[in-house]
């Protein structure tokens, strides 16, 4: 894992957490973002979630969903109690999180966000979310992932 390391990684590595990191090669830029990452990687899409940083009636929260969906607004301010939900600036995402956006980790943020993780997340042996950088994954369970983040998880993407 030479240079590779990220504060979500070292925070897993830190907890002794099974996990594997999975480079790849899209550019942040390309159309469809999320099914080129996954395939890629060669897994199906439902099961690489993106982090989307929002603000949750001024709160900056994370919700993590399937790239396969978008992301329902009104789903995700109901699920952590709040009225309406936007997505946040980039900036702030970005001096938020630490991280660079294609490369926002749920996990190892420079502030510790409330993390809402979309409920088919469970569906699933593993899932993938970004490493921490632009081109890393990681692969880790949902319930782990869940645990670390100290996320809630509810029903949020719109399919």
């Amino acid at each position: 894992m030479a240079g590779q390391g990220t504060p979500a990684t070292a925070l897993l590595a830190k907890r002794k957490i099974t996990h594997s990191t999975h480079p790849y090669d899209v550019s942040p830029e390309a159309p469809n973002y999320g099914a080129l990452v996954a395939a890629a990687l060669g897994v199906p899409a439902e099961r690489v979630f993106k982090s989307l940083v929002t603000e949750v009636d001024g709160r900056l929260t994370v919700a993590v969903v399937p790239v396969t969906g978008e992301l329902d607004l009104k789903a995700l301010a109901a699920a952590v109690g709040g009225k309406r939900a936007t997505m946040a600036d980039r900036t702030v995402a970005e001096r938020a999180t630490g991280y660079v956006r294609g490369g926002i980790s749920p996990l190892g943020q420079r502030k510790r966000l409330p993390t809402v993780v979309d409920a088919s997340a469970l569906d699933h042996p593993t899932v993938y979310v970004s490493a921490g950088r632009r081109g890393l994954q990681l692969q880790l369970s949902p319930t782990d992932l869940i645990a670390l983040a100290a996320a809630v998880t509810a029903p949020l993407a719109a399919r």
